[in-house]
């Protein structure tokens, strides 16, 4: 079947107020609707309201970088998924490595954002991936299964319509190193495969795999070819409008 693209970028700890509202402008003008093609930036907490406000009317979508498990209370410092939503939200990222490796948040903490963002509304691009270690020692599927039945335990079928996989290798997030596109297209399709034992092949048919991992405008075509990479979460490059909008066009075929 063919599956849309969605085409994230992770702003995560840059922008300030006015160059946010900035790139956010410069991509939603070169937009067009396209039914084959979801894109969306994800800024820091404090501009997805902004950010939301100009994109308006546009095809660009917004997202947040994390958030809490609760509907309200004494959390201080934490953000509820009723918030985004409001400010402008319909995506969130969750279990992204940073939060896993630098933040320290546990298997327990993960799930409990993905299903109770599922819950309120929000679409959840969930992240997983293996370090340069577990690569190494053959370990990447072993990882990828643990942290998708962990992640994704209590989501029945018809949650999984509002979940996106995002395979992110540690080892390629910020370091200028990517995937190649066999290692890149192998992960996916065992993703899609653990996804059908896990709720049946028209399910794991639907579910939208993004690759992330140093995906730059001179690599993302080839990435994007692949059978079963479903679009991309991007970091550093979706800073830029020109490189952003370049990974974009490279979506479009």
């Amino acid at each position: 079947m063919a599956r849309k693209k969605l085409i994230a970028g992770n702003w995560k700890m840059f922008t300030l107020s006015a160059g946010a509202a900035q790139l956010a402008k410069a991509v939603a003008d070169e937009l067009t609707a396209d039914e084959n093609l979801l894109v969306a930036v994800c800024p820091p907490f404090p501009w997805i309201a902004s950010v939301a406000a100009v994109v308006k009317g546009t095809p660009l979508l917004v997202g947040a970088q994390d958030v809490y498990p609760a509907k309200e209370g004494a959390f201080t410092g934490e953000v509820a998924p009723e918030m985004l939503l409001d400010a402008g939200a319909s995506y969130v990222i969750i279990g992204h490595s940073e939060r896993r490796h630098v933040i320290k948040e546990s298997d327990s903490l993960i799930n409990e954002k993905v299903k109770f963002s599922l819950a309120s509304g929000l679409k959840v691009i969930y992240c997983i991936g293996e370090t340069l270690a577990q690569r190494q020692a053959n370990e990447t599927n072993a990882v990828l299964e643990q942290q998708l039945s962990s992640g994704l335990a209590g989501v029945d079928a018809a949650g999984m319509a509002n979940v996106v996989i995002a395979y992110e290798p540690v080892w390629a997030i910020g370091t200028g190193v990517n995937a190649t596109t066999e290692q890149a297209q192998n992960a996916h399709a065992f993703v899609r495969s653990q996804l059908a034992k896990t709720y049946g092949e028209n399910v794991a048919q639907a579910v939208l795999i993004q690759y992330g991992g140093s995906v730059k405008p001179d690599n993302a075509k080839d990435l994007l070819s692949q059978p079963d990479v479903d679009g991309a979460l991007v970091g550093g490059a979706s800073l830029k409008a020109d490189s952003f909008l370049a990974i974009v066009r490279a979506a479009m075929g």
